[in-house]
């Protein structure tokens, strides 16, 4: 592992430091009965699963014994087999699905920085076939079932290569004045559909076509400030559906590959997403978001009419045909069972349950379900929100803004909130301004007003908390990781009321400007999405950045951050402690040496949560 600095040329090593009361662990307190922090670590979440062309077998990423390895099942149940050994642990809402070749002999996966292929039928080593490059990364398939597509990252562009099994030289697929990704093949071969940014208006996203034999480039969508993306081809290669929010949401719309018949396909005012065409054209499986919990439905492929075949109130995700169109498989979570496999008989509606990730102990324990609520903010704005009431308060509570911003919290499985619910926490999850899922207005009310507006709506969930039976005003505390974290800073340094005890930053920035210096490409045009480039935009980033404000912090802090961490670097954290200890204020600091912007190994969770719940037990609780 590559030295980490400080921009004064200091080494930044895993460390541990306090200013203020030291964290030790209140003996008179213990574990809820029947939980621990070792049970809520425990499970190994299944994701990205992908059914082969034959329907007889599922590939799926599997995160366990500290990787995030690949193994495959049959698709009537049965034992996984491992493909591969030594894939490093990523995080699930950044990994990426394996991709069947078309004739089911193959499959192509990323890892540590390359693609590479593994024997299906005969499984076998994983073996590289992008060495020509780093970073290689998202392989997909060409019908020949010989070549492949991969995105690198070149000039400061992504873009698509085009290269074989045997990892031949590649050729560029395509060369694009912005970023190119997503690169989904035509049934024939002829063309590549793919989504484009242009980097001189990156609040748009379009569905571009290329001839694979002449390069030649054909635009399919076009509107300035506009995001369309997701291009998937129709069985018989005659119509693209894609995913546009020229309406205010995120709708179904089609057009052909010479670019004409462009129309929007549905009408639903919510978010759809997960496209997938049924084998003969007429239909396409969807995942349409409610209130942050994802159906699953079935489009006509000509009216758009929409039939849900499971609306429960959880989180489906990437629905897969059978090549006969008689079932489907699809990923399923909610609020009390973690992500698992599952398959739909589409002429009975049968559900069969194919994967079990859930321990026996944690699935013997009571866990309760949020109530979806709004909340007023300080514009009148109403913020959606999902609240946790324990069956037994005992006076605290905690909200948690989710990372971002452009996210949102959902339906799905929060077992750390469970684990502190059970010890009579409230738990307050608010989908401030800037979230996803509520249209595009909502998702875009903190373009430009990072801090501001979004910092409001979660100190007004701590009104909202106040009121609340159960729940003492005095003893609220404030927990995010990423933009959460950010939002944790913002509050606990703009809000001369100090509405929250203490707060916990797990990962999360203070500083915008001097981040956008040292993250990745990918995020510094993240961040000039919302507030613009500073060069010229240097008010917007001096207005978002909480670090200004720090003296007036009054409350104790615990800091969080992996020293790998690319996304938030570890110097905003080593900035933030910097700031927090010349003002003198009170505060943990924890960082750790492998891990990157989402804490991965269950060493480190243990640690972290064990971290949290001490410092939570003695700041809130009598």
């Amino acid at each position: 592992m590559s030295t980490i600095f400080n921009p004064d040329g200091t080494p930044i090593t895993e460390k541990y430091e306090r200013q203020g009361w030291p964290a030790i662990t209140r003996p008179e307190l213990k574990p809820p009965a029947g939980w621990s922090l070792p049970l809520i670590t425990a499970v190994n979440r299944i994701h990205h699963h992908r059914l082969s062309p034959d329907g007889q077998t599922i590939a799926f990423v599997w995160d366990r014994e500290g990787l995030s390895d690949l193994y495959r099942m049959p698709t009537r149940g049965g034992w996984p087999e491992r493909l591969t050994m030594n894939r490093a642990p990523v995080s699930y809402w950044t990994d990426e699905s394996p991709q069947w070749s078309l004739d089911g002999q193959w499959l192509a996966v990323s890892l540590e920085g390359q693609v590479q292929v593994v024997a299906a039928a005969s499984p076998s080593l994983p073996r590289p076939i992008s060495s020509f490059t780093r970073g290689a990364s998202s392989p997909v398939w060409m019908p020949d079932s010989q070549r492949l597509i991969i995105t690198i990252e070149r000039d400061e562009k992504s873009q698509l290569l085009l290269t074989d099994r045997d990892g031949s030289w590649p050729g560029h697929l395509v060369t694009t004045p912005g970023d190119a990704w997503d690169a989904q093949p035509s049934p024939d071969g002829r063309f590549v559909c793919f989504t484009h940014r242009p980097l001189t208006d990156l609040n748009r996203l379009d569905v571009w076509l290329v001839e694979v034999a002449t390069g030649q480039l054909r635009e399919l969508t076009g509107t300035p400030k506009v995001n369309n993306w997701g291009g998937r081809w129709s069985p018989d290669g005659q119509t693209i559906a894609f995913i546009s929010q020229q309406s205010g949401w995120n709708e179904v719309w089609l057009g052909r590959p010479d670019g004409e018949g462009v129309r929007q396909l549905t009408h639903l005012g919510h978010d759809v997403a997960d496209l997938a065409w049924s084998p003969d054209g007429g239909r396409i499986a969807c995942t349409v978001n409610e209130e942050g919990a994802y159906h699953l439905g079935l489009l006509d492929a000509q009216t758009g009419d929409i039939t849900f075949l499971r609306r429960e109130f959880g989180l489906h995700s990437r629905p897969h045909w059978s090549p006969d169109g008689a079932f489907l498989t699809f990923e399923y979570e909610d609020w009390s069972r973690p992500p698992d496999l599952y398959r739909l008989e589409l002429d009975s509606g049968r559900v069969t349950q194919l994967t079990f990730s859930n321990p026996p102990a944690l699935a013997s324990r009571p866990l309760v379900k949020p109530e979806i609520i709004r909340y007023p903010s300080y514009d009148g704005l109403e913020i959606p929100a999902f609240l946790y009431r324990p069956t037994t308060p005992n006076g605290a509570a905690i909200v948690h803004p989710h990372g971002g911003p452009s996210a949102q919290y959902d339906a799905g499985w929060d077992i750390l909130a469970q684990y502190f619910i059970a010890k009579g926490y409230t738990w307050l999850a608010p989908n401030y301004r800037g979230s996803t899922g509520y249209g595009l207005a909502f998702e875009r009310a903190n373009y430009h007003d990072w801090g501001v507006g979004d910092t409001q709506d979660c100190l007004h969930g701590a009104t909202y908390l106040s009121q609340q039976p159960g729940v003492d005003r005095e003893r609220i505390t404030i927990y995010g990781g990423s933009y959460g974290g950010y939002m944790t800073v913002c509050c606990l340094s703009r809000d001369p009321e100090y509405r929250f005890a203490c707060g916990i930053n797990k990962y999360g920035d203070s500083n915008t400007l001097s981040s956008w210096a040292q993250c990745n490409r990918d995020l510094r045009l993240y961040s000039e999405i919302f507030l613009g480039h500073p060069a010229q935009n240097r008010t917007t980033y001096q207005i978002s950045s909480p670090i200004h404000q720090v003296d007036q912090v009054q409350k104790p802090v615990l800091i969080l951050h992996g020293l790998l961490d690319t996304v938030v670097p570890p110097q905003a954290a080593e900035e933030w402690v910097e700031a927090l200890r010349r003002a003198g204020k009170t505060f943990e600091y924890k960082t750790y040496a492998g891990e990157g912007h989402g804490f991965l190994s269950r060493a480190t969770q243990l640690d972290a949560y064990s971290r949290m719940e001490r410092f939570l037990d003695w700041y809130l609780l009598p």
